[in-house]
């Protein structure tokens, strides 16, 4: 197992961002590896860091603003070749929808639940190393 995973989180509200921190703990679950955070408050942090590479997963809030997770991350799956796949935090279960839309792997609402949270950030990063290996 690799050492470490790299989370992408996205919100333009820090809060979030330590929520999504502190729900996700060293790690969400004892068979994924330690998490390493980057954290971004724009699209534009989003893409510069994906356009680099080494991220495991990405963690978009859909109530951001200026630009909500759901459009970022249809972005996303369009002009990043091989993208990390995406859990996308949204404001209202009715939502679900534009998480198809966007093509996000996974969806919970906010407020974070942490299991819920836990659970969906784990599934992500097994697919991930699955992948890789």
């Amino acid at each position: 197992m690799q050492a470490t995973a790299t989370v992408l989180v996205y919100s333009d509200d820090a809060g979030t961002r330590e929520q999504v921190r502190l729900v996700t703990g060293r790690r969400p679950a004892p068979d994924v590896p330690l998490v390493e955070f980057v954290e971004c408050a724009t699209p534009a942090a989003v893409m510069r860091e994906l356009t680099k590479g080494g991220i495991d997963v990405c963690v978009l809030d859909g109530e951001a603003v200026p630009m909500g997770g759901m459009g970022l991350c249809r972005q996303i799956k369009d002009e990043i070749f091989d993208a990390p796949p995406v859990l996308l935090l949204m404001g209202r279960p009715q939502d679900a929808w534009l998480a198809t839309w966007s093509r996000a792997e996974a969806a919970v609402t906010l407020p974070v639940e942490p299991v819920e949270f836990a659970g969906a950030l784990a599934s992500l990063l097994r697919q991930k190393r699955l992948q890789s290996a």
